[in-house]
C-alpha cells in the first residue's frame, strides 16, 4: 500500500509552495541594488540635462541679448545630434555595454559644461562657445539616452518593464521639477559659472552611480563580429517601418517634436520679452510640468490596463497639446500670469508624462531585447531628427510675425499629434501590451543578426 503524506506536511508543503509563488508574483524591483544605482543615475543625469537645457538658452537669452534667430540656432544646434547621431548610436549601443557608454557619456557631459565656467573666467564666453557647448552635450545625451533604455531592458525582467518605466519616468520628472527652476534661478542670480557648475555636478553623481553597477552585461550574440553598421541601421529602420505600431509612434512623434522644438524656441522668448519674465519666474514657471509630470508617471502604472492603451495615448496626446492653445492669450500682471501659467504646465506635463510612459512600454514590448538599441535609436530618429528645423521655425516665426502668433501657430501644429495617434492602429490598442514583434521583418532583423 503506497504511502500517504500526512496532513500537516502537504499543509506545510502547500505552504512552501504558496510562499514561493508568492515571492515569484511579488514586485523585487526595489531590492535590485543595480536597478536603484541605474534609477539614481538617471535621475541625476536627467536633472543635469533639465538644467543645461534651460541654462543655456537663458544665458544667451537674458545675458548675452541673443535674438530669435540665435535662440533658434542655439537649440537646433543641441537637437542636431539627434538627426545626425541616433541611427549610428542605437547600432553602437547593442554591440556594447550599456554601462559603459552611459558612463563616457556623463563624463563627457560634465566636462563639456565645466568649460562653461572657464571661458566665462577666460572672458570668452558667448554665442560661439555656447554653440559648441551645446552640440557636445547633445551628441553625449543620444548616446546615454539610447543606452539607458536598453541597459533597463538587459537588467530587469519583462513582466518588470511597466514598473521599471513608471520609476525611471518618475526620476526624469523629479529632474523637470527641480532643473527648470534651478536653471533659471542661478542664470538669474549667479549668471553662467553657477548654472552650468550645477548641470557639470549632476552628471559627476550620475558617472559615480552607474559606475557602481555590478551587472555584467554580456555583450549581444554576434557583437564580436557583426554585420556592418549600415546594414545594423536599415535592419532597425526596416523592423520600426515594418511593425504598424512602431511605425505610428515614430509618425507622431515626429509631428509632435517638430511642433513642440517651435514651440519651446518661440515660449523661452514669450515668457521674458512679453510677459516680462524674470530668469527665476522662467524656471518656476517650467518647473511646474515636474510635478504634473510626476502624477502622470503614478497614472502610467494603472490607467492603460483599465481604460486600454489606445484609449489612453489619444485621449492624453489630446488634452495635452490642447492646454497650450492657452498659453498665447495669456496678458496681465505677473502675479496672474506665472500661477496661470503654472498650470497650463502642471497639466501639460500630466498628460504628455502619460503619453510618454505608455509609448515606451508598447515599444519595448514588440521588441526583441537584441534590437531594443537600435529601435530606440531609429524611433527617436524618426521621432526627434527634425527638432533642429523646428527650433529653426519657431525662431523664424517669431522675428517674421511676432512672438504672440508664432506662439499660437506653434501651439496649432502642436495638436496634429494626437490626431495622428487617431488615425493610427495605437488607438485600437486594448488593455494588455502587443505581443513581441514576430513579422518577417522583426524575425529577418534576428536571422540577419544572428549570422556572422
Amino acid at each position: 500500500m503506497p504511502a500517504r503524506r500526512s496532513p500537516v506536511r502537504r499543509s506545510s508543503v502547500r505552504r512552501s509552495s504558496a510562499r514561493r509563488s508568492s515571492a515569484r508574483r511579488s514586485p523585487t524591483l526595489w531590492r535590485d541594488a543595480d536597478f536603484r544605482r541605474l534609477w539614481a543615475g538617471q535621475t541625476a543625469s536627467q536633472l543635469g540635462a533639465q538644467t543645461g537645457q534651460v541654462a543655456l538658452p537663458l544665458l544667451a537669452v537674458v545675458t548675452l541679448g541673443a535674438g530669435a534667430g540665435q535662440l533658434g540656432l542655439l537649440r537646433a544646434v543641441e537637437q542636431a545630434p539627434i538627426l545626425l547621431l541616433s541611427l549610428f548610436a542605437g547600432a553602437w549601443v547593442d554591440r556594447r555595454r550599456s554601462r559603459t557608454v552611459m558612463v563616457l557619456a556623463d563624463s563627457g557631459r560634465a566636462l563639456a559644461l565645466a568649460a562653461v565656467p572657464a571661458a566665462y573666467l577666460l572672458g570668452v564666453l558667448g554665442i560661439p562657445a555656447l554653440l559648441v557647448v551645446a552640440f557636445l552635450v547633445g551628441a553625449l545625451s543620444v548616446f546615454f539616452d539610447v543606452a539607458y533604455q536598453a541597459s533597463l531592458v538587459r537588467l530587469v525582467k519583462r513582466d518588470q518593464l511597466a514598473r521599471s518605466n513608471s520609476a525611471l519616468e518618475s526620476s526624469r520628472s523629479a529632474a523637470q521639477i527641480g532643473g527648470p527652476a534651478l536653471g533659471g534661478a542661478l542664470v538669474s542670480l549667479f549668471s553662467a559659472p553657477g548654472a552650468a557648475a550645477a548641470g557639470a555636478f549632476f552628471f559627476v553623481l550620475s558617472f559615480l552611480s552607474i559606475r557602481q553597477i555590478r551587472h555584467r552585461e554580456r555583450i549581444p550574440v554576434g557583437a564580436e563580429r557583426p554585420p556592418r553598421l549600415r546594414r545594423q541601421i536599415h535592419e532597425g529602420l526596416r523592423l520600426v517601418a515594418g511593425n504598424p505600431s512602431l511605425r505610428a509612434v515614430g509618425l507622431a512623434s515626429a509631428v509632435f517634436q517638430f511642433s513642440f522644438a517651435a514651440l519651446m524656441t518661440v515660449y523661452l522668448l514669450f515668457l521674458p520679452r512679453a510677459l516680462h519674465l524674470s530668469g527665476a519666474a522662467v524656471g518656476l514657471v517650467l518647473a511646474a510640468a515636474g510635478p504634473g509630470a510626476v502624477v502622470g508617471s503614478l497614472l502610467s502604472a494603472g490607467l492603460p490596463r483599465r481604460f486600454g492603451y489606445g484609449t489612453v495615448l489619444v485621449t492624453s496626446a489630446a488634452l495635452a497639446d490642447g492646454v497650450m492653445l492657452c498659453v498665447p492669450a495669456l496678458h496681465g500682471a505677473t502675479a496672474v500670469t506665472v500661477p496661470l501659467l503654472m498650470a497650463v504646465n502642471f497639466l501639460f506635463g500630466a498628460f504628455s508624462q502619460l503619453v510618454d510612459v505608455t509609448v515606451m512600454a508598447v515599444r519595448q514590448a514588440v521588441t526583441h531585447v537584441r534590437l531594443q538599441g537600435r529601435v530606440v535609436a531609429t524611433v527617436n530618429f524618426v521621432g526627434m531628427g527634425l527638432t533642429p528645423l523646428g527650433s529653426l521655425l519657431g525662431g523664424w516665426l517669431a522675428g517674421r510675425w511676432g512672438l504672440r502668433s508664432a506662439l499660437l501657430a506653434a501651439a496649432l501644429l502642436l495638436s496634429l499629434s494626437p490626431l495622428v495617434m487617431a488615425l493610427s492602429p495605437l488607438a485600437r490598442l486594448g488593455r494588455s501590451l502587443p505581443a513581441e514583434d514576430r513579422t518577417a521583418a522583426g524575425e529577418q532583423a534576428l536571422d540577419d543578426r544572428a549570422q556572422p
